[in-house]
């Protein structure tokens, strides 16, 4: 990278850096979503095969859609577990909806506390990165989907790696990007159940730099209630130009339906799911697995980055 500048600075010096990365991600970024699909064996022991073309993929687009091959029964929570520590994330979420285990199970739920939010119904779910309403310092960075049962119909999910919503954005208009990146710029209010303050309101960027990796993080919603923005001219254009987008048929956007024993794993990319219809059947229900974790995949660094731009240039 020119003179170790970040490709996400603003900053003069740094439009070098940025021409360069973004050259770069958009010459190896996939065309479509099988490009991101990755046959494997056994997910309790991944080949180095296996192994380095999942990696490969999270270079590409910060995300892969794993596809296990010689199982029947893929109902065990020991494969997000196995797979997400193959990769570095072990720090567990235990957000409001999560089992004992801190892995959510995503179902249609009729009773309980979990009635009412969209994800525990069969309803559409709009775009957003996961966690976006968490503290500064419990970021969701990674996060696995794991299938178990398909719908019977729907349930298909977008992808879009948030590193092409960055480009987008500053080529549009690098104001929107420094509008975007103010720590004030997006609220989250409180969640208050029955009177009951269960999370104070949080306030933060929509892009930030994560200190470890140095790589970018988003943090977003699409939700029209419940959402507070800055309220200025450009932070107002900067979501309009988001929505835009994601409403738009980019080939950039990827779209999949996870069947049973595939799993999406991603550094929190940004995705929605379709509504779905799960049949008059009482058994084999829509059930996807969950895990929401406060740490990047491994080898996804703007170091890691940074080395792959070198190799393709060298080529």
């Amino acid at each position: 990278m020119v003179k170790n500048h970040s490709p996400f600075s603003l900053l003069p010096e740094a439009e070098p850096a940025y021409q360069m990365w973004r050259d770069w991600k958009l010459s190896v970024y996939p065309k479509q979503s099988n490009e991101l699909l990755v046959s494997i064996d056994n997910p309790f022991t991944l080949t180095a095969n296996e192994k380095e073309t999942i990696r490969q993929c999270f270079i590409r687009a910060n995300m892969a859609i794993y596809s296990i091959k010689y199982m029947s029964d893929f109902a065990s929570k020991k494969i997000v577990e196995i797979i997400g520590n193959e990769f570095g994330l072990f720090r567990l979420d235990n957000n409001l909806g999560a089992d004992s285990d801190n892995i959510t199970s995503l179902q249609v739920i009729e009773g309980g506390r979990k009635q009412g939010y969209i994800p525990y119904s069969n309803m559409k779910l709009s775009w957003h990165t996961d966690g976006y309403y968490n503290l500064a310092e419990e970021q969701i960075r990674g996060v696995i989907l794991h299938c178990v049962n398909s719908a019977v119909e729907g349930g298909e999910n977008a992808l879009l790696d948030h590193e092409m919503m960055y480009i987008h954005l500053r080529d549009r208009d690098p104001a929107y990007i420094s509008a975007l990146m103010k720590p004030d710029v997006l609220t989250i209010p409180a969640n208050i159940e029955n009177g009951v303050n269960i999370r104070d309101a949080q306030t933060g960027p929509v892009f930030s730099i994560d200190p470890n990796s140095g790589a970018l993080h988003m943090r977003y919603s699409a939700r029209k209630r419940n959402i507070i923005w800055a309220d200025d001219k450009v932070t107002a254009a900067a979501v309009t130009a988001i929505d835009d987008f994601l409403a738009s048929d980019s080939p950039w956007i990827m779209r999949h339906r996870l069947e049973p024993g595939q799993g999406l794993i991603c550094n929190n990319v940004l995705h929605n799911r379709t509504s779905f219809n799960n049949g008059d059947a009482s058994e084999n229900q829509r059930l996807i697995y969950r895990g929401r974790y406060y740490d990047r995949l491994s080898d996804t660094s703007f170091n890691d980055t940074a080395k792959a731009i070198f190799i393709s240039s060298s080529n």
